[in-house]
C-alpha cells in the first residue's frame, strides 16, 4: 500500500484540520463539513496526479489545442453518512465519475466490543474500474475492511484509492492486510492512539455528528 501523508509537509490543509479538530471551531456544522469538502477537494487535486491521461484535440475559438485529459473510468464509494461532504468535495473535482454509497456502522456486541454491519449498497458495477472509497475516519479500519469485503463481489476492481482525512496508525497497519498492495492511501493527517472504544485520539469526535447532528 501507498500511503500518501500530507501531514508531513505544510500547506492549506493545516488551516482546515484545525478548524475541523478545535472543539470550539468545529461546533459551526455548516463550517464543518465545508471543511470536510475542501479536504476532499485538495486530495482530489492530489489523486489525480496518479491517473493515466490521453491526449485530446480541441477547437478553440481561434485554432486548435492538444491536451492530456483524464482517461480513466472512476467509481467513487462514500461511507455513510459521514463520507457525504467528503464525498461532495471529491465529486466537485471529479464532476463525471460515477457514484456509490453504502452503510457501515458499528453494531455494539457489548460496552467495549462491535462488530461492523454493512446494511446498504448502491453501485454501478466495479468491474475494471478504478475505486475511490471515501471515509474521513480511518480508526480501527473495520468499516473500510467490511465495506471492501462487500464491494469487490460487484467486479473485478482495477485498484483503490482511499481518502481520508484522519486515520489512526493501528487502522493503517490494519487495513494493509486486506487491501491490494498496489491501493493508495490519501490522508490529511494522522495520529498515532486509539483508546478503549477505538476512537482517535486527539482526533475529532464523531465527524458524523458534527456534520449533521446527533444520533440515537
Amino acid at each position: 500500500m501507498t500511503i500518501h501523508n500530507f501531514d508531513l509537509n505544510n500547506s492549506v490543509l493545516n488551516n482546515f484540520i484545525l478548524e475541523i479538530r478545535d472543539s470550539k471551531i468545529q461546533k459551526n456544522a455548516m463550517r464543518f463539513r465545508r471543511n470536510i469538502e475542501r479536504i476532499g477537494e485538495v486530495l482530489s487535486y492530489e489523486l489525480s496526479k496518479e491517473l493515466n491521461y490521453t491526449n485530446q484535440k480541441i477547437t478553440t475559438p481561434l485554432g486548435e489545442k492538444n491536451i492530456n485529459t483524464t482517461s480513466e473510468d472512476l467509481v467513487l464509494c462514500s461511507v455513510l453518512r459521514a463520507g457525504l461532504p467528503l464525498h461532495q468535495g471529491i465529486l466537485n473535482y471529479f464532476d463525471t465519475i460515477d457514484n456509490a454509497f453504502v452503510s457501515a456502522y458499528r453494531h455494539h456486541t457489548s460496552k467495549d466490543k462491535f462488530e461492523i454491519r454493512v446494511e446498504y449498497l448502491a453501485s454501478p458495477s466495479l468491474d475494471q474500474k478504478i475505486l475511490i472509497l471515501a471515509d474521513p475516519m480511518l480508526a480501527t479500519g473495520s468499516s473500510l475492511v467490511a465495506v471492501y469485503n462487500t464491494l469487490k463481489k460487484l467486479g473485478d476492481i482495477k485498484q483503490i484509492h482511499l481518502v481520508c482525512v484522519i486515520a489512526a496508525t493501528e487502522g493503517i497497519e490494519y487495513i494493509k492486510n486486506y487491501f491490494p498492495k498496489n491501493t493508495h492511501l490519501w490522508v490529511a493527517t494522522i495520529d498515532n492512539q486509539l483508546n478503549d472504544k477505538g476512537y482517535i485520539v486527539p482526533g475529532l469526535g464523531d465527524a458524523g455528528d458534527l456534520a449533521f447532528g446527533q444520533k440515537i
